[in-house]
């Protein structure tokens, strides 16, 4: 008595055992291991011949897949191309007009590099508002010197973080010590009256 020829998909492949084209394989018969390796060849089966119907075989036994000319990009950078975190945030602040904030941001953060060290030492910037930087110095000799400094800071400012971010720097001297604690308190001098 001959065998049966195999059962074959609609693609060509031998199906294991009892197995139609619809279903892939038929699972009478089979139980546990020999079971899983029917359903793994014959999904190995249907896959090889997807894949040998979508693409001719290059030359070193791969597949070549067609590809869509449409969707790739030049040789030069685009706007597609993953792009850096910091040209990102720039053009997320440029968008909301941010740009000034984070300048500003800069002129506090980066005070000792656009300053030097010696003048950082011994002055704080406290305020950046239209254009106006209020400096504090910790002695009326820093103030005095940090006015005659100005232009050269401003200048340095400028190179550091841009042009007309701060227009003018506005210099306070040392901040005298408050007399007032606590919540209740006396009016007037308070005990500096009785100095002399």
């Amino acid at each position: 008595m001959d065998n049966p020829a195999p059962a074959r998909g609609s693609d060509g492949a031998a199906l294991p055992e009892g197995g139609t084209a619809g279903q892939g394989f038929d699972s009478s018969g089979l139980s546990g291991p020999d079971l899983a390796r029917a359903a793994l060849q014959a999904a190995r089966e249907q896959s090889a011949a997807k894949r040998g119907s979508r693409g001719k075989a290059g030359p070193k036994g791969g597949l070549r897949t067609r590809r869509r000319r449409s969707g790739w990009t030049s040789a030069g950078p685009d706007e597609r191309d993953p792009q850096p975190l910091g040209r990102l945030a720039a053009r997320i602040a440029k968008d909301h007009g941010w740009t000034e904030h984070l300048s500003g941001g800069q002129v506090f953060a980066r005070w000792g590099s656009l300053v030097g060290e010696e003048i950082a030492e011994h002055t704080t910037p406290l305020q950046l508002k239209d254009g106006e930087l209020t400096v504090q110095a910790q002695s009326t000799a820093w103030a005095t010197q940090l006015r005659l400094l100005q232009r050269q800071i401003l200048k340095r400012i400028a190179d550091g973080v841009g042009r007309d971010v701060v227009k003018r720097i506005k210099v306070q001297g040392p901040a005298a010590p408050s007399w007032r604690h606590g919540p209740r308190h006396i009016s007037g001098r308070g005990p500096r009256d009785t100095y002399g």
